[in-house]
């Protein structure tokens, strides 16, 4: 969500912090919210090349639709967005059973690249490979340490198919891209894999008809405010507002009076109205 990588992004100051900078201590920021602005807020959107939309898609045209995976594919708190019609889905764990499950680990700059098992062009590599490794092998500068750099999740065999000379039982262990050697290990771990039931409802048809059922529910609005109350807000809607003040501290007991869309310990997320115009407005105190 939108107010949550404001957070998001707070913590990366907070990791800049220890070279000089801060983050501040207190945060009210409040963004004038269409229609559109505040489905987002509630709702998660699944693309359509997903596998939550393909989930959906089903459910939506079969009554219910039903997969396996090693973890659920929705926050049960969050109501689904499918192009412009909005869902609540139901998640249903039916049984689970142990599988086994592969990662492609690759050292890019190994100390010896003298293949034990054998050596292969990149191009060569079959597609069920290239498409998990060709981001990585792309990259200008790819990530060099001391032992095995980065390592990509393949799967269970049933999911790579038959196509990968990786996995199940490596072919090779040494891959050649642009004339660099890199060294390849898999690892397998056992782990859980569930069957899940999938059934859909929906709650509104459009955006518009949604963003008025969050309206009725979450917005608020914050008036009978002293001048000092109304500089802070006034500032918080130009780009924010900072300050751990009095009057900063008065606008936010008035904020955590109401119901908010997304409320944590020291920060939340609130619909506002303001002088006749909504605001998604989020506090950090």
């Amino acid at each position: 969500m939108r107010r949550r990588q404001f957070l998001a992004s707070g913590t990366a100051l907070l990791t800049v912090a220890l070279a000089g900078c801060g983050h501040p201590p207190v945060v009210l920021d409040m963004d004038e919210a269409t229609a559109d602005d505040i489905a987002n807020e509630v709702s998660t959107t699944v693309e359509p090349d997903s596998e939550e939309y393909s989930v959906v898609s089903s459910a939506r045209e079969n009554g219910s639709a039903t997969r396996r995976g090693r973890s659920e594919l929705f926050d049960r708190t969050e109501t689904v967005r499918v192009d412009d019609a909005f869902y609540d889905v139901s998640e249903t764990r039916l049984g689970s059973n142990e599988v086994t499950v592969y990662e492609l680990r690759i050292d890019f700059d190994p100390a010896d690249s003298t293949p034990e098992r054998g050596e292969i062009e990149y191009g060569d590599l079959p597609e069920a490979d290239r498409k998990r490794l060709e981001r990585l092998f792309s990259e200008d500068d790819p990530p060099t340490q001391d032992g095995d750099d980065i390592g990509v999740e393949y799967g269970t065999a049933e999911e790579v198919g038959n196509g990968s000379v990786f996995v199940p039982e490596p072919e090779y262990d040494i891959v050649v891209h642009d004339g660099d050697r890199s060294r390849v290990t898999v690892d397998s771990r056992t782990t859980t894999e569930a069957e899940y039931r999938y059934e859909v409802t929906e709650v509104a048809s459009d955006v518009d008809t949604f963003a008025e059922q969050v309206r009725e529910q979450y917005l608020f609005t914050l008036e009978g405010l002293s001048d000092a109350e109304r500089e802070v807000v006034e500032e918080a809607i130009d780009g924010g507002y900072f300050e751990d003040d009095d009057d900063f501290r008065s606008v936010v007991d008035r904020i955590r009076k109401h119901e908010g869309i997304d409320v944590e310990d020291f920060y939340g997320t609130w619909l506002i109205e303001y002088e006749r115009v909504a605001y998604i407005t989020y506090v950090e105190w």
